[in-house]
Formats: structure tokens, sequence, C-alpha cells
């Protein structure tokens, strides 16, 4: 069945009136930005929003509480970050992040420039849904379990598998027709969408599309499993320079904090583990870097509990919410409660103080859950009554 509500996923150009201001929603495909991109965007979020970066799932970034949006996207045009006001809101792009920098996997770089290029050049594709999401695995694994309407995972050589409704479709293709390939499906998507916003609700989407491109799927499945390890620390490059893997605590980087990260003038990259890598440095300079940012609350320890909890806005910033879900899950996270592997499931609602939990977690404002990784977590969602708890689905 067809959606009735139109696709209202924010952007640049059409914001979303949050409980605390207007929200701006900016692309950053593939999660790259150069420093002089970086500072843009902490000036913006300090001028003209609510002071803070707000990471996302998919490697991109939102503005709250943005006070003058003309202006904003004035800016953002002039940085490079708005280079379409039709297609702004399509181009959601993830790719691994360390491809072409960190292990011996494919440098999958060129393919995102130009699945880039090639959305911006096709103005049907400017009908594609904003939540579309399109991802690049350079056949280490990490991005394939974000579940992408279409994606290409690299197996070896020159062959990828073509990922349809967050699955392995069975069709290989070449390398070198991946491009062609992926805004084929992009194309086809828009055929097919009749106002559904993702692949998945599509009534068989996946093999629709598949004879749309006129593949024949092949017997073989990638076992498609949680990424393990996020890019965290200290991250030896294979040309010799280092390249440094941040968390940022409930994804909300300080524009303070982005100004210092953009003044170290090396690209960075965002991930959609709302954290931060800051590439091609030497040594002597990262391990200065970590000495500054570190006290300003960027995470380099992997084991740090801030890593395994995530969150949505709650109040103020939704008004759906409960309560403030930040504050509850910061509280939890400095008192010790989020780490505790013998904690129990409370059947009933609880308070947030009464919260006790392990492992990776999502604290939500209501039932819809916003922001929610992709990946099995504890589920801390609020209503009336208390937060209620769920375990991780198996």
């Amino acid at each position: 069945m067809a959606r009735t509500d139109p696709d209202s996923c924010p952007g640049v150009l059409r914001l979303h009136e949050a409980a605390d201001g207007p929200l701006a929603r900016i692309r950053v495909p593939g999660g790259t930005l150069a420093p002089e991109q970086l500072q843009t965007l902490a000036a913006a979020a300090g001028e003209l929003g609510d002071g803070n970066i707000e990471l996302t799932s998919r490697g991109n970034v939102q503005l709250r509480g943005v006070r003058d949006a003309d202006a904003l996207a004035e800016r953002l045009a002039a940085a490079g970050l708005l280079p379409s006001r039709s297609h702004e809101r399509v181009r959601n792009i993830i790719a691994s992040p360390l491809s072409g920098r960190v292990g011996a996997h494919p440098d999958i770089r060129p393919l995102v420039a130009a699945l880039d290029a090639g959305l911006l050049a096709s103005p049907r594709l400017a009908e594609l849904s904003g939540r579309v999401l399109f991802t690049l695995d350079d056949g280490r694994g990490d991005v394939t379990p974000l579940r992408p309407d279409i994606g290409l995972h690299v197996l070896t050589g020159d062959r990828c598998a073509l990922l349809l409704a967050g699955a392995d479709s069975g069709i290989r293709i070449a390398t070198a027709e991946a491009t062609e390939v992926l805004l084929a499906a992009a194309h086809g998507f828009v055929e097919l969408a009749e106002g559904r916003w993702r692949l998945h609700e599509i009534e068989n989407g996946a093999a629709r599309l598949a004879a749309i491109l006129g593949r024949t799927p092949g017997p073989d499945r990638l076992d498609i499993a949680n990424a393990a390890d996020l890019p965290i620390g200290w991250l030896p490059q294979r040309d010799g320079l280092v390249a440094l893997g941040a968390g940022v605590r409930l994804g909300s980087l300080p524009a303070r904090t982005a100004e210092f990260l953009a003044a170290v003038e090396r690209p960075v990259l965002l991930t959609p583990w709302r954290g931060v890598i800051v590439t091609d440095l030497e040594e002597g300079p990262a391990e200065q870097v970590v000495r500054v940012l570190a006290p300003m609350g960027l995470i380099f320890d992997a084991a740090s509990p801030w890593l395994r909890v995530t969150a949505c806005a709650g109040l103020p910033g939704c008004a759906r919410s409960h309560t403030d879900v930040r504050a509850d899950a910061a509280a939890a996270v400095e008192s010790g409660r989020t780490d505790l592997p013998a904690a129990t499931v409370p059947e009933a609602p609880v308070p947030a103080e009464a919260i006790a939990t392990a492992g990776r977690q999502h604290w939500s404002g209501c039932e819809r859950r916003c922001g929610r990784p992709a990946a099995a977590v504890t589920e801390i969602t609020a209503g009336p009554e208390g937060y209620r708890v769920r375990p991780p689905r198996t």
C-alpha cells in the first residue's frame, strides 16, 4: 500500500519545524568534509543554530534551532555543501569510512564521487525519497549491515554484490559498471515507488527491481553480520600516516570542538556511528590532536561506555518525546548504570534512575524510536509511566 503522507524528510531548503526551532539536515555523501567545510558548519551552528552539530546515523549532519534559513543555505552553497537545490535531499550515500586508507581493501572513494555526480545529473532522480539510502562497502563489511535500499559490497577482484532492500540480491556485477548499475537501480526505484519511501516497502520490491535491471540473481548470498568494531583510536594508514577515530557523545558535536577539528587542516570523515575520523596525520601531530581534543569531549578510547549508547533528540527538541532522553542517558552513563553485565530487564516501566543495562543500547523518547541503530541493541523507550526496556532482538 502506498503511503498517504508525503515524504517530509528535512534538508537545507525544507526545514523540519522541531519543538526547539527549525532543523536543517545537510547531506554529506561518503561522510567526507574538507577542513573549510567543517569550519563553515561550525560557524553556522554557532551563529545561526543552537551551537551544536548533530551527527546522524547516515553520516550526515543536522543543525537545530536555525534562525536564518536563507543565510544558512547561502553559506552551505558557497562551501560546496549544497551543490543542487533540486537534489539536495537524495544524496544519502554511506561509504566504508576507512576505504583507501586503512587495510588492504579496494578504494571505493571514486565510486562515491561518481554516484553523487550521477544523482545530481539526472532530473528524474530528484524524485527519489529523501529517505532512500545508498551504501558502498569496500569489502570489510562495515556499512553493508546498515540495510541500504541500494548498495554495493566489494567481493574479490573486480566483482561486487548488489544489495537491494537491505539484503544481498544475489546479483553480481563488475566494479567497472558499478556506478551505471546503481544509478539504473535508482531510476527503477522511482518507477516502482508510487509514494513509498523505501524499497522494502514495495511488495517484492527487490525482485521487481532486479527484473527492471535485467539481471538474474545467482545462488550465493552474503552473510550480512553486524560490524563488530567501531573505528576508534589510533588507526595506522597504509601510506604510513595516521588516522584518528573519535566518538562523539550522543552524536552532538559542539561548534567549538568542530572548530578545533577544522583547525587541524586535514580531511575529516563523518561515520554512520556518529563519530569522526581525522585523516592523513603525521604521528607527532596526531598525538597533539588527542591531547587537545580528548579533554574537549572527543572519545578516543574504544572501551568507553559512551560508544555503546545512542539516543534520539528527546525534549526539548521533539514535542513527541515524553522526557529529556539525552539527559537521562547521559546520567546513566556517568553513573556507570550502562555497563552492568548482570543487569536484569524489568517487565514494567521504570523511572530513568532505576535503569541498569549492559552493552549497546538506544534511548528513545517515544515508540517511534528515531535514530535507532540497525545493529542489535537494548531498546530503552520512554512512555507516560516511565521507560520500558527491551533486550536486543535475536
